[in-house]
């Protein structure tokens, strides 16, 4: 990939982060007024930052960018699996258990000893959730933990 190749993808993510803001903003007002902290609150921040990164790529490419070949290929794919089957199993398992999972998968293909990438991922899995549910009132699936 050349520095035209960081352009085109930049100016894709853009369209990408512009869209997304967008969507972000569609959310209805709820009953009783505008809150603070909503539902599009979270999915903004990330639509500001992809928009940063995108110009970024845009103005100053990586000149020598090459595409990631043997070992480095794998890793990238492997990030990629566990992306995917985050998503598909973030309802099912929950926010704590599928997270725990998606962290320290990917904190051990970075090199961490499983043991510590795993306790890593439930950490922060758990300060996550309880951040969100109790310190934002922004509810993420409990899935399995979910208490009847």
């Amino acid at each position: 990939m050349t520095s035209l190749g960081d352009r085109i993808l930049g100016l894709g993510l853009l369209v990408l982060a512009v869209a997304y803001g967008w969507a972000a903003q569609q959310w209805p007002e709820p009953f009783g007024g505008a809150e603070t902290v909503g539902p599009e609150t979270f999915p903004t921040m990330l639509a500001v930052v992809l928009v940063a990164g995108s110009l970024y790529l845009m103005i100053k490419p990586d000149p020598d960018a090459q595409w990631p070949i043997g070992k480095s290929a794998f890793e990238l794919m492997v990030s990629l699996v566990v992306l995917v089957v985050y998503t598909l199993l973030l309802e099912p398992l929950g926010f704590v258990i599928a997270t725990t999972l998606a962290v320290g998968t990917l904190s051990w293909r970075m090199g961490a000893a499983p043991k510590p990438a795993f306790l890593t991922g439930l950490l922060s899995a758990v300060v996550v959730f309880v951040l969100f549910n109790y310190g934002l009132s922004l509810s993420l699936p409990a899935g399995l933990l979910e208490v009847q």
